[in-house]
């Protein structure tokens, strides 16, 4: 299992936001630092060509006034990381921040600047090594951004389970994969804020090994293996890091 990381996530003064907490971060590293078959590669910010080819001029200048640019440069360029990592049928997570899945377009909200997912998937579309995807959004709030950003890609299936509980949420996440046309990578917004203890109040920890361990088989069976995360929300600190780790170790073999 291979997690892309940059130790300027450990910064907390780019924004003042729940993405930007203090101690966050180190939770979710120090939990995967526990597992010995994690193995944590550093990745540099992405270039601005990428993220041109998602978000139009006017947006990422208004990003480029923030002090929030340089930290959302590495969080696309991490993400992208990951999923180029998932091309090699390797689990892969980028344990970013700030969160992209509500970053448009043309504007963003919600702790987001730039859509790290849309960016990544964009990037490996654009360079014809891949045709479709599957998106999972398990995080508490709608990924309106990537469903802006990948709107014109009619072979990207975006997913938002919305069940008001635990059992029904992992159900409508098998009954949308049963009905699931092969797609050329897996990939998850992992927003952790469905938590019981988050304001989801909703999954358990083991909730997100089996999530994982979903997207693993699923991956497998469509013959290339090829999966990878992108962190989102999360912002229950105590419990974040286990929860991570869950999620990983279930996508993992």
């Amino acid at each position: 299992m291979i997690v892309t990381f940059n130790s300027e996530f450990y910064k907390t003064d780019y924004a003042d936001d729940n993405a930007a907490s203090k101690g966050r971060i180190e939770s979710i590293i120090n939990s995967l630092n526990e597992d010995n078959s994690i193995q944590i590669v550093t990745a540099n910010q992405a270039e601005l060509k990428y993220i041109k080819d998602v978000h139009n001029q006017a947006h990422i200048d208004g990003v480029q006034r923030t002090k929030a640019f340089e930290m959302a440069l590495y969080a696309a360029g991490v993400s992208i990381k990951a999923a180029d990592t998932a091309m090699n049928g390797s689990a892969a997570f980028a344990c970013v921040r700030p969160p992209g899945h509500h970053a448009n377009k043309s504007f963003s909200w919600g702790h987001c600047y730039f859509n790290n997912m849309a960016i990544a998937l964009t990037k490996l579309k654009n360079e014809n090594r891949i045709e479709s995807a599957y998106i999972l959004d398990f995080d508490a709030h709608t990924g309106d951004g990537t469903i802006n950003c990948l709107r014109d890609w009619d072979k990207c299936f975006i997913q938002n389970p919305m069940a008001d509980n635990r059992e029904q949420y992992l159900k409508d996440i098998d009954a949308f994969i049963k009905e699931l046309p092969n797609v050329d990578i897996i990939a998850v917004c992992a927003g952790f804020d469905s938590y019981i203890h988050d304001v989801g109040r909703k999954l358990l920890t083991f909730d997100y090994y089996a999530i994982g361990k979903k997207m693993q088989l699923l991956a497998k069976k469509m013959g290339h293996s090829r999966r990878f995360g992108v962190l989102e929300g999360g912002y229950y600190i105590p419990d974040l890091g286990k929860n991570v780790l869950a999620f990983c170790q279930g996508l993992d073999d």
